[in-house]
């Protein structure tokens, strides 16, 4: 983020603390950059994290972990109005997307190597390893063929086995908006294969929402 007109450091950085601790925690519009200058439609998000790393002249860094749908672009206007001397983005870098971090990420030179030397498939990432802070349950091949065809299915509260309480190293602290409502569940077959997401109707009865195909 850049200042437009340079402070000197104690200042700003007194001034910018004031700021963070004014936004954080808390839901705020945020409104999107529009490049034709029409209307603009405000959206509500929430700033978990909003952190002062360093500031060097006009330049102020910082660490934001926010809800989908936050145009940092606007905090970065709406902190130089504030401050008095106005303020953009001068460049960002997305560390992190719920549970996938930059430090998971490759680079397409790596990837292509990867190719090369028949290692491709290392590099994907298996759908029983997603959403793995839903609870999860193994289904009998019987109640497998209902969940395929979309049909409801029963449990029994000795199936359920709890999703992961921690977040995985370098993921965002808040992986969602909360926990979903209904409650939810990832379906696995005999062979753990993930089947489908389900989504409770009455307790242990559930109905699936998202059903994967099986590969051959």
């Amino acid at each position: 983020m850049a200042l437009r007109r340079t402070h000197t450091i104690p200042t700003a950085r007194r001034r910018v603390r004031t700021l963070r601790q004014h936004w954080m925690p808390r839901y705020l519009k945020s409104l999107p950059a529009s490049a034709s200058g029409g209307s603009k439609k405000a959206v509500e998000v929430e700033i978990y994290e909003y952190r002062l790393k360093e500031t060097a002249g006009s330049i102020a860094r910082f660490v934001i972990e926010c809800s989908s749908g936050t145009y940092i672009r606007s905090l970065a206007h709406e902190m130089g109005q504030r401050l008095g001397c106005g303020a953009h983005l001068a460049e960002i870098t997305r560390t992190a997307v719920g549970e996938f971090s930059l430090e998971q990420a490759i680079t397409l030179e790596e990837l292509a190597e990867a190719k090369q030397a028949g290692k491709f498939a290392d590099y994907l990432i298996p759908l029983e390893s997603l959403l793995s802070n839903f609870p999860r349950v193994n289904v009998l091949p019987v109640v497998e063929r209902r969940v395929r065809h979309g049909t409801k299915f029963n449990i029994m509260l000795a199936q359920l086995q709890p999703g992961r309480v921690e977040p995985p190293p370098g993921a965002t602290r808040e992986l969602d908006g909360g926990e979903p409502k209904p409650p939810r569940l990832r379906v696995f077959s005999q062979q753990d294969k993930l089947i489908a997401i389900a989504e409770a109707v009455v307790p242990r009865t559930y109905q699936p929402i998202v059903v994967f195909e099986a590969l051959p």
